[in-house]
């Protein structure tokens, strides 16, 4: 039976409650390795099945590994305060915590599953209890929502980490809406939208739309620039072809647009143009008004389970793979920029009648070679000249990024531990564009409220160098607007 902390460690506690105990779960540590010090005046404990667990991950590469790592440490350092069977003092002696670990039950006698995986969940809800049958007031802490059901069915306290989440009534979009009369929407003055706008908080960089209430087309859009003055936002075209398709897509332009702004998310459903307008943006900057030195592009490969050594061929036709949506929107802008300014990025005559006569040879050269990725010619001439970088996000850590334009797709998937690393990186004259879609995650345990992109936008609201926008719309076609809806 597991046992209560020792009297030698509470004794110099006033503030702990020595019944009330949080186990933590392995996932926990791993999304967090200083879950340990998130609690004050109650005992964490550790079941010795975790540290197990923890073992086996400690190798591994990547976030993953790497928070392994750190809890391990965080766990041996708290060795030189006592023995962690006794429980250790985690913070400070007044209104402090203590740590223990608890041992393996001899025996488990919720049934149990023929995964291993769930046999382990066992041991941990045993654990939890016995110690309520010792009139301990116990909650299982976890990010694993089936072993969360699993508890509830048994009748014990179970709860999700949360600490650092944003719940959906908190998100911050990055604008509000005000409906009024055509004409008072017509004689709006900056005095009128303060009053308009009465007590309600506005960030840095946040935008007002203010819409005739008969007709939700007819809109006047303002920023806030902070200290109460606003900047009223004209309509955007780029290079005489491109230009916003809704209100939501204008303020990312006129976001991505000021270099002022250093950070900028990008938030939303498939299909309402993040990715595409951050690169239409990225190359305007570095071809055209050269305030960059390149553009890179890097999104993380979690979605796939593995790292892109498994993926055939050498690193660029690994990322090309994986660079594949990227490689899409790309060639489509380089297509448009081509029509009218192929001499500014270094595409003449000559070379344009050549891959018009090549054409024919280089479809059915792809034809004999189905494995080899379709060649993307405007993408790599764009690569050749280090106009863009398409890199893994793998091997970022560690990096100085001065002078660049860097976007970073499918966020939601990093935590908020790794998008500090990554944006940490950006050096002098380093614009950083972070964009996802919070609705669609593929790492198990981050969900709306936890992931890196939701996380930094909430913490980066108040600041000055920090816009973000939460685009609504689908643009991608009719039919992907209604699988959006319906499916």
């Amino acid at each position: 039976m597991p046992e209560k902390p020792s009297a030698q460690v509470e004794k110099k506690y006033t503030g702990l409650r020595n019944n009330r105990i949080f186990i933590l779960d392995t996932n926990v540590l791993i999304h967090d390795a200083n879950a340990i010090f998130a609690f004050k005046g109650v005992v964490i404990g550790i079941p010795f099945i975790v540290l197990e667990e923890l073992d086996t991950f400690k190798k591994e590469g990547g976030e993953k590994g790497h928070n392994v790592r750190e809890a391990i440490r965080h766990l041996d350092a708290l060795r030189q305060r006592g023995h962690l069977g006794d429980g250790v003092p985690l913070n400070h002696y007044t209104d402090g915590s203590i740590l223990r670990v608890y041992k393996n039950p001899p025996n488990v006698t919720i049934p149990s599953l023929r995964s291993m995986h769930f046999v382990k969940d066992n041991v941990i809800l045993q654990i939890v209890n016995d110690l309520i049958k010792e009139g301990n007031k116990v909650t299982l802490v976890t990010k694993d929502i089936n072993v969360r059901v699993k508890a509830d069915a048994l009748g014990l306290d179970a709860e999700d980490y949360v600490k650092g989440t944003v719940t959906y009534d908190q998100f911050y979009k990055g604008w509000i809406r005000q409906q009024l009369p055509a004409q008072e929407l017509s004689n709006l003055t900056h005095d009128s939208l303060l009053s308009l706008i009465g007590k309600e908080t506005l960030y840095p960089n946040q935008f007002i739309i203010t819409e005739n209430e008969a007709n939700a087309n007819d809109y006047r859009l303002f920023r806030h620039l902070g200290q109460q003055a606003f900047k009223e936002v004209e309509p955007i075209r780029l290079l005489h072809t491109f230009e916003a398709k809704n209100v939501q897509q204008l303020m990312t332009l006129d976001l991505l647009m000021d270099d002022r702004v250093k950070l900028v998310t990008l938030v939303g459903p498939a299909g309402t143009g993040k990715t595409f307008l951050a690169l239409l943006v990225g190359l305007v900057k570095v071809a055209y008004e050269h305030l960059y030195r390149k553009l890179m592009v890097t999104r993380p490969v979690v979605s796939l389970g593995a790292d892109i050594g498994y993926l055939p061929g050498d690193i660029q036709e690994k990322l090309h793979y994986w660079m594949q949506p990227v490689h899409d929107n790309l060639e489509y802008i380089a297509s448009q920029m081509l029509r009218g300014t192929e001499e500014s990025l270094g595409f003449h005559k000559r070379e344009r009648r050549d891959r018009k006569r090549n054409f024919r040879d280089r479809q059915e050269e792809a034809e004999r070679q189905p494995e080899r990725p379709r060649e993307h010619h405007m993408v790599e001439r764009l690569q050749q000249q280090g106009i863009i970088s398409l890199e893994a996000i793998t091997y970022m850590r560690g990096r100085s990024i001065p002078f660049q334009f860097v976007f970073i797709d499918e966020v939601q998937n990093l935590t908020p531990h790794e998008v500090k690393t990554i944006v940490s990186r950006a050096g002098e004259g380093t614009k950083v564009i972070l964009a996802g879609d919070p609705y669609q995650i593929d790492s198990p345990y981050l969900d709306f409220t936890s992931n890196g992109l939701t996380v930094t936008t909430e913490k980066f609201k108040s600041q000055q160098i920090f816009g973000t926008v939460f685009l609504e719309k689908s643009e991608r076609s009719a039919l992907a607007k209604l699988a959006a809806e319906v499916l």
